[in-house]
């Protein structure tokens, strides 16, 4: 008794099938699934029900090329628990989700070598576009980006020599912030760093800027650690700093998770912050309104970043070069009771 056939996988069902099993063409069907709006409703309801009961997938691999395109855009960030770059994901998810855009997102670990290997290995994928944190590449990864010449924006940052990009200017916000303790009566203003990456050197040269033009001595109040940003370090840190100068009366954090830790410090110790101590962090992260007392810090648009930076890649991609290379979004400064 010869056996039957098996069935074919649903994955294996053609458009051709689809047409013949629905009585129109093959085009027809390839209408009703991507531009709809070209078939009449009956037709394109009659389609759609045969393509749920056949199974049928599109092949989108003969799709990417009969466009020429991979429909991927591969985003290069610092850290994945970092809030800052998650809301920029998000940002970014919004706009390239809808346009029918997959991300490949490849987490550098603030490392210029991981940088580049992530670069070198995911070019592999033929990237429409690319997204990538900061302005500081390594030169063999600006070679890298400049070889392949695909449409890229940087983000969170603001450059000067026509690369793309999407942010705000660090350096200022770090003043902005610096200028507002100055304001408010503060002297001996120290600066508490942990990763080092490049936008935090940038907010401590705000720093520098703002006490060196009101004519303050920094001698010996400027604290880095290389260490990954934490809460806990912030708290250790603290410690560091009223050892080293418990003349201290203000600590600029350079961001909000090590300013969280030093106000839990504080107030372990019995400090008053902020009648004897000024504590300020940066980024507004939503913590920041709930402690005790409330954060001074500085709202930075992390989510809008994402969204507008992915807007403008599209219009690269798209052969449409924005108005100005460079977009600012600004940054806010949140006044609140810690500083």
């Amino acid at each position: 008794m010869p056996r039957k056939p098996r069935p074919r996988p649903a994955t294996h069902v053609t458009l051709a099938e689809v047409a013949q099993a629905t009585g129109v063409s093959a085009i027809t069907v390839s209408r009703a699934l991507n531009t709809p709006a070209l078939v009449a409703e009956a037709l394109r309801e009659r389609i759609l029900q045969a393509v749920e009961q056949m199974g049928y997938v599109p092949n989108r691999q003969a799709r990417l090329l009969a466009a020429a395109r991979s429909q991927t855009v591969l985003v290069l960030i610092p850290s994945l628990t970092n809030t800052v770059f998650i809301d920029v994901l998000a940002g970014i998810d919004a706009v390239l989700g809808p346009a029918g855009y997959q991300i490949l997102i490849a987490n550098t670990h603030y490392s210029a070598d991981e940088e580049l290997r992530l670069l070198r290995s995911h070019l592999e994928f033929k990237p429409d576009g690319i997204l990538v944190s900061g302005l500081a590449q390594s030169p063999d990864c600006r070679a890298w980006l400049d070889r392949h010449g695909l449409p890229t924006v940087h983000l969170m940052d603001l450059a000067d020599d026509g690369r793309h990009c999407v942010g705000f200017s660090q350096l200022a916000a770090g003043r902005a912030l610096a200028d507002h303790l100055v304001a408010s009566g503060r002297r001996r203003i120290a600066f508490m760093a942990a990763q080092l990456d490049e936008r935090t050197l940038k907010r401590a040269d705000g720093w520098l800027a703002a006490l060196t033009a009101a004519g303050l001595d920094v001698a010996g109040l400027r604290f880095d650690d290389p260490a990954p940003s934490s809460m806990a370090l912030g708290a250790a840190m603290l410690d560091r700093i009223l050892d080293a100068r418990p003349d201290c009366d203000a600590v600029f954090c350079c961001n909000d998770d090590l300013a969280i830790g030093a106000l839990a410090r504080a107030r372990q110790r019995g400090i008053d912050v902020p009648g004897r101590l000024a504590i300020a962090g940066f980024n507004d992260l939503q913590p920041a309104a709930w402690t005790a007392p409330a954060l001074t810090t500085v709202a930075t648009p992390r989510e809008r970043v994402g969204l507008e930076a992915a807007r403008m890649l599209l219009d690269l991609i798209a052969g449409q070069p924005p108005a100005a290379p460079c977009v600012d979004l600004g940054f806010e400064l949140k006044l609140r009771d810690s500083a």
